[in-house]
């Protein structure tokens, strides 16, 4: 959403909105020139105004209810964005279960660092950037294409990356993966003929998507972009990519882990297919650090080292903790905030065998987002079954509280890793901000 209003911003729209609580984003649209309010209300909804909402938002919000009442048109955000993709640049789009903020992001990275001048909105902050979106007169505009919501068949890419596919968003997608795969085939049914479909080759999912739009990207000789030759150094990731059997460049990144090859590999197949000239963006990819809250480190004291991710599927965490295999000798604690009763009721037994790679795991309240308590489904019992697999605590609580229970246990030599997707981005901030006030007081 703050992506969103960045972008109507630099056009010279007017953006009002409101959020439930401070943070960087708002500071940084309110830098902008938007108007912000904190907390929902319905004197928040300007006359004349068109409204635009995500799917967090429900019916019973007082500024939808205020809106209706107003007579206001109201929106999806997935409406605006593909408005936005449809103002006449080369579209290329990012989605799929697990990746599309990454491959979206770095795509972005690359052709602003090539000098391209391109347009995007991506669904996290790209450091070197500091930014999740801008707008500018080049011929490329790069976004995220969520599916979580279906909403993903509204939009026409030239372009698009299938990362991969696999069962999530179990409360929209209610026959799993069948239903999701429904959702892309209609979705890349209403791409442009000339459009190409890159997609995972080593993900029977997203391999089944197979017609004659799509092309494969892999570790696999059979794909028509593959990695070979991959090098996992301590400091960089080394391969080379050929397609279509032939040798087309090597790549060089300083992305952990075996997902960012992928990720990679894909980001550069689908420059590869708009005719960007890659020699233009090849050396930026070993300049690109990440997404902001995907393996980010945000803190370090007393040998310390804390780091941030965004994962909140079991797949996502187990890519993000094999980030953390090059750690040699440390203990890694993983600070899991489980995200919405309904995808841990889903996917319980898949977040049990998530977390094989750690010393101990601390699990935090059900951060809800907006759903209501399911029966049974509680961070309690979800403690006292994961327990049996790997030493674990359930730690009650805000991240505030989660920290001052946290920090006195912790030495030198340790990894603390925060995963999830709602508040647990505050943990690094108040661990470090304890050990501060310890510094402090030893004074």
């Amino acid at each position: 959403m703050s992506g969103l209003a960045k972008y109507l911003l630099e056009n010279g729209c007017e953006v009002s909105g409101s959020d439930v609580c401070d943070s960087k984003y708002v500071h940084k649209v309110k830098d902008l020139g938007a108007v912000v309010h904190i907390g929902h209300s319905a004197d928040n909804v300007p006359e004349g105004a068109v409204v635009i909402a995500s799917t967090a938002i429900r019916d019973n919000n007082p500024e939808i209810i205020r809106a209706k009442e107003l007579g206001l048109p109201i929106y999806h955000r997935s409406d605006l964005l593909a408005e936005i993709s449809r103002e006449g640049k080369f579209f290329l789009g990012y989605s799929g279960t697990h990746g599309k903020t990454t491959t979206s992001g770095l795509c972005s990275y690359v052709l602003e660092k090539a000098g391209l001048k391109p347009s995007y909105v991506v669904g996290g902050i790209i450091p070197e950037l500091d930014t999740n979106a801008h707008c500018q007169n080049g011929k490329f505009f790069a976004a995220e294409l969520d599916e979580s919501d279906g909403t993903i068949v509204k939009y026409v890419p030239n372009i698009c990356v299938v990362n991969n596919l696999e069962a999530d968003h179990l409360d929209f997608y209610k026959d799993g993966l069948k239903s999701i795969l429904e959702t892309f085939e209609q979705f890349i049914s209403k791409m442009p003929d000339d459009g190409v479909v890159l997609v995972n080759y080593d993900c029977e999912a997203s391999k089944s998507l197979h017609n004659h739009k799509t092309m494969t990207f892999g570790l696999t000789e059979d794909a028509d972009y593959s990695a070979r030759n991959i090098k996992y150094n301590e400091d960089c990731t080394t391969f080379d990519i050929y397609f279509k059997g032939e040798f087309l460049t090597d790549l060089k990144i300083i992305l952990k882990g075996k997902h960012n090859v992928y990720n990679s590999l894909s980001v550069l197949a689908s420059l590869h297919q708009a005719g960007v000239d890659l020699n233009l963006v090849k050396p930026h990819f070993a300049t690109f650090t990440g997404m902001g809250r995907r393996f980010q480190k945000v803190g370090e004291f007393n040998g310390v080292v804390i780091y941030d991710d965004y994962a909140h599927h079991p797949t996502e965490i187990k890519a993000a903790l094999s980030s953390a295999a090059s750690f040699k000798d440390k203990n890694i604690i993983a600070v899991f905030q489980p995200h919405r009763y309904s995808r841990l009721k889903n996917l319980w037994n898949d977040f049990m065998g998530a977390f094989d790679n750690v010393n101990k795991v601390i699990v935090t309240d059900i951060y809800a987002a907006s759903e209501d308590p399911i029966d049974g489904i509680n961070s309690e019992k979800f403690t006292h079954e994961l327990s049996k697999k790997v030493t674990c605590e359930h730690l009650s609580g805000d991240m505030k509280e989660v920290a001052k229970k946290l920090f006195p246990t912790l030495k030198s030599g340790d990894i603390v890793i925060g995963l999830g997707a709602g508040t647990i981005n505050k943990l690094g901030p108040e661990l470090v901000k304890l050990s501060e006030e310890v510094v402090d007081v030893a004074r």
